[in-house]
């Protein structure tokens, strides 16, 4: 029940949050403990590191400068009935366990903690999600000679279908399909579906209308906040926290995307507005948010 082997999930107050990304790439969590002289002293999230990019903290910066205070921590007394508790009420993938001295004694994972299987839970939302997937996908040809980008298959199930199961677990059961290419193989495909992601309507666009350009049709049918996804992209992201965003901010629209983590195989000349040589970086690696939440 117990790992012993959590190495992967320490990280020294004084990384960077881009030395921090780039571990809970590593190490497939979106939580590290963070240490200081090799004891304990906080722990860091990937929700800490979005806000301060939001923020405008640059990703070069120590993460000491954005933890959180009275983060909780299990002690070798705790009972583990009662870390199981805090850990569901907390949605934590996993937790230390840390000695009075401050050293970790052992970490706890979600996974051998709910052996039965028993997935982190998730906030119901209960939204409409809009899904475009009436593009031709030129990308993913041959494939999509045959079959609508849409329903590309990713292990056992096709694209689409991951991403319904997404938004399912956050109880969302109103789905609108933008459909075009292969439109009439979608909706066949959906029959054979039917009552499994409750409502799935429709949106077909008689022309090419562009990305996201369908939008429009939706405008008498859906009154309240929605989520939209391409049909091609798949987010590893807890929809709830993203909703409780664009509400706190009150903003029209909230995008999310992804970080650009780019290393330049040559030398880069730095030069002024003249074009007058300042510096040279020799392969730099570029590592700056592509796009933030607006």
């Amino acid at each position: 029940m117990i790992n012993k082997d959590f190495q992967g999930l320490l990280i020294d107050k004084t990384s960077s949050m881009a030395t921090a990304l780039r571990r809970m790439d590593a190490v497939g969590r979106k939580l590290l403990i963070v240490t200081d002289k090799n004891l304990y002293h906080s722990m860091l999230s990937i929700g800490d590191i979005q806000r301060a990019i939001i923020n405008n903290v640059d990703t070069t910066s120590e993460i000491s400068t954005i933890l959180r205070a009275n983060v909780t921590v299990a002690s070798d007394s705790d009972d583990i009935e009662g870390i199981k508790n805090h850990m569901l009420k907390r949605r934590n993938e996993f937790m230390p366990v840390v000695s009075d001295s401050g050293e970790i004694v052992r970490v706890l994972l979600w996974e051998d903690l709910f052996e039965n299987g028993e997935k982190i839970p998730k906030r119901a939302i209960d939204l409409p999600v809009v899904i475009m997937a009436g593009g031709i996908g030129s990308r993913l040809r041959p494939l999509t000679n045959v079959l609508p980008k849409a329903l590309i298959p990713i292990g056992e199930k096709s694209i689409i279908e991951q991403i319904m199961d997404s938004f399912l677990e956050y109880e969302c059961r109103e789905y609108y399909l933008s459909i075009n290419h292969k439109a009439e193989m979608i909706k066949y495909y959906f029959e054979g579906l039917m009552g499994r992601y409750g409502s799935v309507r429709y949106v077909e666009e008689t022309e090419y209308l562009g990305t996201a350009g369908s939008i429009a049709l939706l405008k008498d049918k859906i009154r309240s906040p929605f989520f939209v996804s391409n049909c091609d992209i798949l987010v590893d992201q807890d929809y709830a926290d993203i909703l409780d965003y664009h509400r706190s901010q009150k903003n029209e629209i909230t995008i999310v995307a992804a970080m650009l983590n780019m290393s330049v195989p040559y030398g880069v000349l730095n030069t002024d507005c003249k074009g007058q040589l300042e510096s040279i970086s020799e392969k730099p690696e570029l590592f700056n948010p592509c796009s933030r939440h607006h």
